[in-house]
């Protein structure tokens, strides 16, 4: 069992910046595939970025150039840097890990961008 813990969501301008983590539980992090997601109301869950454990990157169309995600070994987290946020980005941002032992997500993060 793996356990996702999320935390940095919250309220910021348009324009602003947020940076998302998500710590995981366990020794194996290093082989764990991360990702985030994200959902907005009334829309399908969207791939936002992706991290292998070989630290191969992948990002939506909507986020490449403003977002960075990244991972620390010794920390077991992931981040994801948001920048020049716009209203569009508004929405539950969930982590989602997949391991040998299965597929987990966190609890989802709450981000909002609105002046």
């Amino acid at each position: 069992q793996v356990q996702l813990e999320e935390s940095g969501g919250g309220l910021v301008q348009p324009g602003g910046s947020l940076r998302l983590s998500c710590t995981a539980s366990g020794s194996l992090f290093r082989l764990y595939f991360m990702a985030y997601y994200r959902q907005a109301p009334g829309k399908q869950r969207e791939l936002v970025a992706s991290i292998s454990s070989g630290n191969s990157t992948n990002y939506g169309d909507s986020v490449k150039g403003r977002f960075t995600i990244s991972r620390d070994g010794a920390k077991n987290t992931v981040y994801l840097q948001m920048n020049s946020l716009k209203p569009e980005d508004t929405a539950v941002y969930s982590c989602y890990a997949a391991t040998n032992f299965g597929a987990y997500w966190g609890q989802g993060t709450q981000v909002t961008v609105s002046s």
